[in-house]
Parts: C-alpha cells; sequence; structure tokens
C-alpha cells in the first residue's frame, strides 16, 4: 500500500471515529476547512496543555496571553503584512486549478530526492553489509545526475524568490517541465502575487474606514502588548510572552487535509533578549523546541531542521523543523531571529515607545526577539499520521490502531466489565467514578471483549481496564496495553497510581524539565 492510500484511509478513519469532520458537510461542506470532533478536540487539548506547560510552567521567564483576534489595522500595515503578505500563484489554462508556485517546484525537488533515495535503496540491497552510502552518493551516476539537477533548480528558485522574480519562477516551472497533477499539461498562466489576508467591517460602516483584518499569525499580539506585559509582571530581559490561539488566512492552495486551512490554531511564543544576544539564544531554543518533539516518541528520525535560504524582511537566522509526514518532509515549527523590527515598527507606526530600560546596563533599547511558532493543528497530523497503524496479527486478524503518545491519547483508559450481569457491571462503575475524576474514560459494556478492544485501539485508548468474576473476589482487574496488547493483572487499589504514572503529561513533562530549561 502506498503512503498516498495510507493517507486517503487515514483521512477516513479519522472521520469515522470522531477525530476531525469536514466542516459544513450536511451544505456540502467548505474547501480546506474542518471541525474537531469529539476525539479531536480532547487530543487537541491534550497537545496544547504539553506545549503551554512545557513553555510556561517550566520555564520562570515566560508567561502567557490570549490577544483578540480583531486588531486596529494599522498593526498590519506596521508589520508589513498589507504590502507583502503574498503568494505567488500560477494558474494551469486547462484545468482551471491555481497552484503555488514556488511549491510546484518543491514538490519537483521532492520527486529528485525520492529518485536519490530509491538508487541508494537498491544499493543498499545488492551490496548488503558492505553499503556505505556517503561514498555511493558520491560516486553513482544516476544519484550524481539527479543531485546535480536538485541543486540548479533549488539555486534558481531560491534566487527568484529573494529577487521576488515572478518570470523566472515561471521560466523554471516551464524548464522542468512541470505539469498540472489535474490536467497533465503544461499550459501555465504567468505568475501573479495574492495577499493572504482576510478583511472584514467593524461595526455598520461598509467603507475602508472601517476595514479590519482577521489575523494573519499571533505574533503582533504579543508585540503590541509587550510593554503592558514587562511593566505589570516586573519582567526582567530576557523574558517570553506565549500565547495560543486563531489566525486566518485566505489560501489559495489548501491541501493535505489539516496540513495546510484557512482557518487554523498557532502555538507561539516571543522571547526578548539583549540586542548581541539573539544568536545564541536563537541556538538555545532550536534545541529546546526539537527536544519538546522528540519527547513525544515519535521516532527522531522523523525530524530534521531546515534553515532557510530566502529570509524574511524581519529576520537575521530563520529554520524550520521539518517532520516528515505521509507526502514528505514538510515545515511543522519554526525558530526565527527577528531582530528589533516588530517593535520598532509599533515604536514607529503608533508613536509610542516600545523601548527596555536595562537596569543591569543602564541603557534603554528596543529588545531583539526569539521567536518559535509551532502549527497546532500540523502537531495534530503528525502525531496522527504517525500513530495511525494497519496491523495483521499471530493469529491472522487485522486490527487499526492508532498508537498515539498516552498523554496526548483523547481517551486515557476504557473500563470494561466483561459481561453485563453479576455484579460486573456495579464494580466497574465504582472502578469507573473513581478514575474518570482525574482521567478522561469512557465505559462500555456493548458486544464482546474482543470487539471492545478494537474500539478502543481505533481511538487510539492506551490502555482498557476489565474487570471480571475474580475482581469480586480479589479486588484485582486486567489492564490491557494497547500496543502490545499485553495483560496484567493490577490491585484496585494501586490502579489509579499505577495509571497516573503512565498517562499523566507530567512524565513528559519532567525530561524536558531536566534537559531543556531555558
Amino acid at each position: 500500500m502506498t503512503q498516498e492510500e495510507v493517507f486517503k484511509n487515514l483521512i477516513a478513519h479519522a472521520k469515522e471515529y470522531g477525530f476531525i469532520f469536514p466542516s459544513s458537510e450536511i451544505y456540502d461542506g467548505l474547501s480546506a476547512v474542518y471541525d474537531y470532533g469529539q476525539m479531536g478536540v480532547e487530543m487537541k487539548n491534550n497537545i496544547k496543555k504539553y506545549w503551554w506547560e512545557a513553555m510556561v510552567r517550566l520555564n520562570d521567564n515566560i508567561v502567557g496571553i490570549d490577544s483578540s483576534i480583531f486588531m486596529h489595522p494599522r498593526i498590519w500595515e506596521a508589520s508589513g503584512h498589507v504590502g507583502a503578505f503574498n503568494d505567488p500563484l500560477i494558474d494551469n489554462k486547462d484545468s482551471k486549478k491555481r497552484y503555488r508556485a514556488d511549491v510546484l517546484i518543491e514538490d519537483y525537488l521532492a520527486k529528485l530526492e525520492e529518485k536519490m533515495n530509491k538508487e541508494v535503496e537498491k544499493g543498499k540491497k545488492k551490496f548488503g553489509e558492505a553499503f556505505n552510502e556517503e561514498q555511493f552518493r558520491a560516486t553513482n551516476p544516476n544519484v550524481l545526475r539527479s543531485k546535480a539537477k536538485w541543486d540548479e533548480v533549488h539555486g534558481r528558485m531560491t534566487e527568484a524568490l529573494n529577487k521576488n522574480d515572478l518570470v523566472e519562477l515561471r521560466q523554471i516551472i516551464i524548464d522542468c517541465e512541470i505539469a498540472c497533477p489535474i490536467s497533465g499539461t503544461k499550459n501555465w498562466t504567468d505568475v501573479r502575487q495574492f495577499n493572504l489576508m482576510f478583511s472584514t467591517q467593524l461595526g455598520n460602516i461598509s467603507d475602508e474606514a472601517g476595514t479590519i483584518y482577521l489575523r494573519p499569525e499571533t505574533a503582533q499580539g504579543i508585540f503590541v502588548n509587550f510593554l503592558n506585559v514587562q511593566k505589570t509582571g516586573r519582567m526582567k530581559i530576557p523574558f517570553g510572552i506565549a500565547q495560543i490561539g486563531k489566525a486566518f488566512r485566505n489560501e489559495i492552495v489548501a491541501r493535505q487535509f489539516i496540513f495546510r486551512m484557512r482557518e487554523f490554531e498557532q502555538m507561539e511564543m516571543q522571547f526578548f533578549v539583549r540586542p548581541g544576544d539573539e544568536m545564541q539564544w536563537f541556538a538555545k531554543w532550536k534545541q529546546a523546541r526539537l527536544a519538546w518533539h522528540k519527547a513525544l516518541g515519535l521516532g527522531e528520525e522523523k525530524y530534521r531542521f531546515h534553515d532557510h535560504e530566502k529570509l524574511a524582511h524581519y529576520a537575521n537566522a530563520a529554520t524550520d523543523i521539518e517532520f516528515e509526514f505521509p507526502f514528505g518532509f514538510k515545515e511543522l515549527e519554526g525558530i526565527h531571529s527577528r531582530t528589533n523590527f516588530d517593535l520598532s515598527q509599533h515604536q514607529k507606526f503608533s508613536g509610542r515607545k516600545m523601548q527596555y530600560f536595562d537596569p543591569e546596563t543602564n541603557e534603554s533599547y528596543v529588545p531583539y526577539v526569539i521567536e518559535t511558532s509551532i502549527g497546532l493543528d500540523r502537531t495534530f497530523l503528525a502525531i496522527l499520521s504517525t500513530a495511525y497503524t494497519e496491523e495483521k496479527l499471530e493469529d491472522g486478524e487485522e486490527r487499526v490502531v492508532l498508537k498515539i503518545p498516552a498523554a496526548i491519547a483523547p481517551v486515557k483508559m476504557a473500563v470494561l466489565p466483561l459481561i453485563k450481569k453479576d455484579g460486573l457491571p456495579e464494580k466497574a462503575h465504582e472502578i469507573m467514578n473513581m478514575l474518570k475524576i482525574d482521567f478522561n474514560c469512557q465505559y462500555d459494556e456493548k458486544d464482546s471483549i474482543g470487539k471492545r478492544y478494537r474500539r478502543q485501539d481505533a481511538i487510539g485508548t492506551p490502555f482498557c481496564i476489565t474487570i471480571d468474576h475474580d475482581t469480586l473476589v480479589d479486588n484485582c482487574v486486567t489492564v490491557r496495553d494497547r500496543d502490545t496488547m499485553k495483560q496484567e493483572r493490577v490491585p484496585v487499589g494501586s490502579l489509579w497510581t499505577i495509571m497516573d504514572k503512565k498517562v499523566n503529561v507530567r512524565e513528559l513533562l519532567k525530561g524536558l524539565h531536566e534537559d531543556t530549561e531555558i
């Protein structure tokens, strides 16, 4: 089964089991807009909790805010979004479909990478243990041809993006003979820029005076509240401000399920530092954020850093943490050194000083900023796509299981009486009542125990607790592990403590606290 087929199965599974629904589905839906169902919202909240507590609770010098979605339109002029928040778009004349020109080229480059990797895999099979991948990549003619083409196209694209050369972007698409995935033709329009902000009216005046924008990022709400937080919290540099919130971008090329949406959620932190100290903090935050991701246990090989060749107008350093999604390595989180651009711009446009008086150096300055910005929906997709597993068991049966990290799983445990009589349901409810105050649990007594296990596997429940006739005698229950399917007999009196250690986000945070405290 191809990765594309598995991804389609995952999307269907997410809907069938209450994780993600197409928005407004009974009215035929809205493109690239999704609703999180009863399982999805629990999992989403668990990811938020993990991020928030790792960022705010574990760091004494980071606090949180919740700024409004509607903001003064001058903010977006100051930030550069009104004049420069654009995507280079190109249309195929035959399919009438619109694409981002840079994404078409990136997909072409990904195919070249895939071609090189296939050659490497052939070499591994041919030479076995004697295989030297580095030497193979440096000498194999097929790999070298693909690498030379990759370097050429990547260099041209990087230069074109840096120069905002739309003509050259189109020429690269023509020269690489990139075809429209829908029509299969290469009949392309010119490349044009398209602003991504949604506009609306504030109040009852429908003219330009009342035009405001839905925020395209959450960072500016932090910047305009910099002094409010610093003064009321008596914060000393270096310190950070964190926020989780919705952002909106009118993505013309929204695709790949919840990877790229028009309404999405960001988890951002802006860390204010002395000018000149920004690069050491940039390096620290790169490692701290990567450690946060790796602690989830999705596989260290699934992450990599990708340094930006084209820097945003506000940055002097930028890198992405990329994750290997079913459709390849894509951006999951960005770490940026934003210099003092944002605060300086708001100082200029508002006429208010955005400076910090440093008692240690006895001087005032506009702080520099290190930003960490992660997509909540993309993190959700990274976890879900890695967790989705189709297994063939030893007895020949098959199961679909979501191997979601226990701290992130929407339901932590299921309480299952073996049968619906003989006092087992009553005992099961007693145990359920003991656990549900602290853990999200499900009670299920319908169908055979095997079918119930499969239902819980499908929603990613880490542990099933079965109450049988012996429970009434020895006050012990059987705990089944989702991933291994092994069963263990546990005293009811120890159950809460055992489960708490296995499913509490605290266990993830402990390791981070030791290694990544800023």
